[in-house]
Protein backbone atom coordinates (compact mmCIF):
# COMPACT_ATOMS: atom_id res chain seq x y z
CA UNK A 1 0.00 0.00 0.00
CA UNK A 2 0.95 3.62 -0.43
CA UNK A 3 -0.13 6.14 2.18
CA UNK A 4 0.16 9.89 1.66
CA UNK A 5 -0.26 11.85 4.85
CA UNK A 6 0.06 15.32 6.28
CA UNK A 7 0.19 16.04 9.99
CA UNK A 8 -0.19 19.41 11.69
CA UNK A 9 0.08 20.04 15.42
CA UNK A 10 -2.42 22.56 16.76
CA UNK A 11 -2.25 24.68 19.87
CA UNK A 12 1.50 25.27 20.00
CA UNK A 13 3.55 28.41 19.50
CA UNK A 14 6.01 26.39 17.44
CA UNK A 15 6.41 26.93 13.71
CA UNK A 16 5.29 23.95 11.65
CA UNK A 17 8.68 23.07 10.10
CA UNK A 18 10.23 21.57 13.29
CA UNK A 19 7.15 19.39 13.88
CA UNK A 20 7.06 18.25 10.26
CA UNK A 21 10.79 17.50 10.38
CA UNK A 22 10.24 15.25 13.41
CA UNK A 23 7.55 13.34 11.51
CA UNK A 24 9.64 13.04 8.34
CA UNK A 25 12.61 11.78 10.37
CA UNK A 26 10.46 8.94 11.73
CA UNK A 27 9.40 8.05 8.18
CA UNK A 28 12.93 8.16 6.79
CA UNK A 29 14.34 6.19 9.71
CA UNK A 30 11.74 3.46 9.06
CA UNK A 31 13.63 2.20 6.02
CA UNK A 32 10.42 2.00 3.98
CA UNK A 33 10.30 3.66 0.55
CA UNK A 34 9.13 7.24 1.00
CA UNK A 35 8.98 10.69 -0.55
CA UNK A 36 8.27 14.09 0.95
CA UNK A 37 6.77 16.95 -1.04
CA UNK A 38 5.57 20.38 0.01
CA UNK A 39 2.14 19.02 0.96
CA UNK A 40 2.45 15.32 1.86
CA UNK A 41 4.81 12.55 2.85
CA UNK A 42 4.18 9.25 1.06
CA UNK A 43 5.30 5.89 2.38
CA UNK A 44 5.01 2.42 0.85
CA UNK A 45 4.85 -0.98 2.48
CA UNK A 46 2.56 -3.49 4.12
CA UNK A 47 -0.53 -2.25 6.01
CA UNK A 48 0.74 -2.86 9.56
CA UNK A 49 4.23 -1.47 9.01
CA UNK A 50 3.00 1.64 7.18
CA UNK A 51 0.34 2.41 9.78
CA UNK A 52 2.86 1.93 12.59
CA UNK A 53 5.18 4.47 10.97
CA UNK A 54 2.31 6.93 10.43
CA UNK A 55 1.29 6.58 14.08
CA UNK A 56 4.85 7.21 15.29
CA UNK A 57 5.24 10.16 12.89
CA UNK A 58 2.02 11.72 14.18
CA UNK A 59 3.20 11.26 17.78
CA UNK A 60 6.56 12.87 16.93
CA UNK A 61 4.96 15.83 15.17
CA UNK A 62 2.49 16.30 17.96
CA UNK A 63 4.97 16.59 20.81
CA UNK A 64 3.73 19.42 22.99
CA UNK A 65 0.52 19.91 21.03
CA UNK A 66 -2.93 19.71 22.54
CA UNK A 67 -4.45 18.65 19.24
CA UNK A 68 -3.22 17.14 15.98
CA UNK A 69 -4.74 17.28 12.51
CA UNK A 70 -4.01 14.28 10.26
CA UNK A 71 -4.91 13.99 6.59
CA UNK A 72 -4.35 10.53 5.15
CA UNK A 73 -4.97 8.99 1.73
CA UNK A 74 -4.24 5.33 1.00
CA UNK A 75 -3.89 3.27 -2.17
CA UNK A 76 -4.35 -0.33 -1.09
CA UNK A 77 -3.42 -2.61 -3.96
CA UNK A 78 -2.04 -6.11 -3.51
CA UNK A 79 0.80 -7.35 -5.66
CA UNK A 80 2.16 -3.95 -6.62
CA UNK A 81 5.83 -3.37 -5.92
CA UNK A 82 7.40 0.09 -6.08
CA UNK A 83 4.08 1.78 -6.79
CA UNK A 84 5.55 4.95 -5.33
CA UNK A 85 7.61 5.32 -8.49
CA UNK A 86 5.85 3.15 -11.10
CA UNK A 87 2.64 5.20 -10.89
CA UNK A 88 4.56 8.40 -11.69
CA UNK A 89 6.54 6.66 -14.43
CA UNK A 90 3.27 5.56 -16.11
CA UNK A 91 2.08 9.17 -16.21
CA UNK A 92 5.44 10.37 -17.55
CA UNK A 93 5.24 7.77 -20.35
CA UNK A 94 1.82 9.13 -21.31
CA UNK A 95 3.10 12.69 -21.32
CA UNK A 96 5.97 11.70 -23.60
CA UNK A 97 3.61 10.45 -26.32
Amino acid sequence: MIVAFSVTPLGTDEHIAPAVARAVKVVRDSGLPNETTSMFTSIEGEWDEVMDVVKRAVEAAGQGAHRISLTLKADIREGVVDGLHSKVEAVERELAR
